[in-house]
């Protein structure tokens, strides 16, 4: 098989891995690609609404491959964290070695993790913003247990555009930006009419 094949089959890979922590609340499901698909929607958002302007192809690549490692390791949940220890520079080293440009996506997913730049601060706040959107739809479908981690999450968000947007969507029913046309006569005729 050759490399870029593989890559292919490794990033689809995401779609077939599952977001662990959503098991701790007994509802709502979602891949580590759906994940990632929302969270770059969202970064796409975040680098027209940051104060500091930011290299948006280097912010969208940090949030296309900030999780790729879990193609390998699996979703590990905070519990999961305090037990089980991937071997991050095996994974990332293997990784560096076994992809097409490999080193560079090694170099997104490090730079994601140090945090160290406003494109890697941007993008964390997309993956966090991610998840505050799906557990407000989590609460909108009936899941109060999701609200109690709503806190901690919007406590993760650290930029002034991130925080005003994380407010924004605590403060917006989930359906609203479609159900904000019900009286479209569309909908009162339902549908076709």
């Amino acid at each position: 098989m050759s490399h870029s094949a593989r890559f292919c089959y490794e990033f689809g890979m995401l779609s077939h891995t599952p977001r662990s922590g959503f098991f701790f609340l007994g509802s709502g499901e979602q891949s580590v690609a759906e994940h990632t698909c929302r969270a770059l929607g969202i970064a796409f958002l975040l680098a027209r609404l940051v104060e500091e302007p930011v290299d948006e192809l280097r912010l969208m690549r940090l949030v296309l491959f900030h999780d790729l490692p879990e193609a390998r390791s699996g979703d590990l949940n905070y519990m999961n964290q305090k037990y089980v220890q991937v071997d991050w520079d095996k994974l990332l080293g293997e990784m560096a070695a076994e992809l097409p440009a490999g080193a560079e996506i090694v170099a997104c997913v490090r730079e994601f993790e140090a945090q160290a730049t406003p494109e890697a601060q941007v993008a964390r706040d997309a993956d966090h913003l991610e998840l505050l959107m799906s557990l407000r739809e989590l609460v909108d479908s009936g899941n109060p247990r999701a609200a109690e981690w709503m806190p901690s999450v919007r406590a993760r968000i650290r930029t002034p555009a991130g925080e005003r947007l994380a407010d924004e969507l605590l403060q917006t029913h989930c359906d609203e930006w479609w159900f904000h046309h019900r009286n479209d006569p569309h909908w009162v005729q339902g549908g076709r009419g």
